[in-house]
């Protein structure tokens, strides 16, 4: 269990301030037996939901990269299940991210590919910024021959209101080196659909 610092106790007992402070404005009796505890539960949801703004993304990258031993072919992580809040309404959005890289010169642990996916994922966010945020950090830390992720996600901020289409779903791409070449793209996209 990681140990909260003062400061997160700080942020925390002023979330809950302010939460119960929107419970009044939105026409409820924050001391009604059932939402009484609601302003701790939202605050702790809210700094778990955004805990990736307190982490390095490219310093768990660079926790176990390893010289490669001559493997020049595409590392590929797909269907990693993720869950955001969309900056515009702090709404869910989740969804898989596939993410693949070239090797050059290191490798890194299989594991911490979707350690970044999550440290992303846990801050206000929009798919494409989090798409390019992978794709550069796995590129900064790793300097390998090409990286390419593909998000798809659905959006509650367009199921539950506004358009409301509840089936939609949204796909981002963002690619760099030998993924630029048409070939080694399409390889990927049909590895990850199988």
């Amino acid at each position: 269990m990681t140990k909260i610092t003062e400061e997160q106790l700080n942020a925390k007992e002023e979330l809950v301030s302010h939460y119960k402070h929107i419970i009044e404005l939105l026409g409820e009796d924050v001391t009604r037996e059932g939402l009484l505890k609601t302003p701790e539960r939202v605050a702790k949801a809210m700094q778990f939901l955004t805990k990736g703004y307190g982490e390095d993304p490219e310093a768990i990258l660079r926790s176990a990269m390893f010289k490669e031993e001559g493997y020049k072919q595409m590392v590929i992580v797909k269907d990693i299940d993720f869950f955001s809040l969309c900056e515009h309404h702090m709404l869910p959005f989740f969804g898989k991210a596939h993410v693949a890289y070239i090797p050059k010169k290191y490798i890194t642990g299989l594991s911490k590919i979707p350690r970044i996916v999550d440290i992303f994922a846990r801050r206000l966010q929009i798919q494409e910024r989090m798409t390019m945020q992978i794709k550069e950090c796995i590129q900064n830390t790793l300097d390998p021959l090409g990286v390419m992720v593909v998000i798809e996600a659905q959006h509650m901020c367009m199921q539950m209101r506004g358009v409301e289409k509840q089936n939609s779903l949204t796909t981002t791409s963002d690619f760099t080196g030998f993924f630029d070449q048409a070939k080694t793209r399409e390889e990927f996209m049909n590895l990850i659909k199988n």
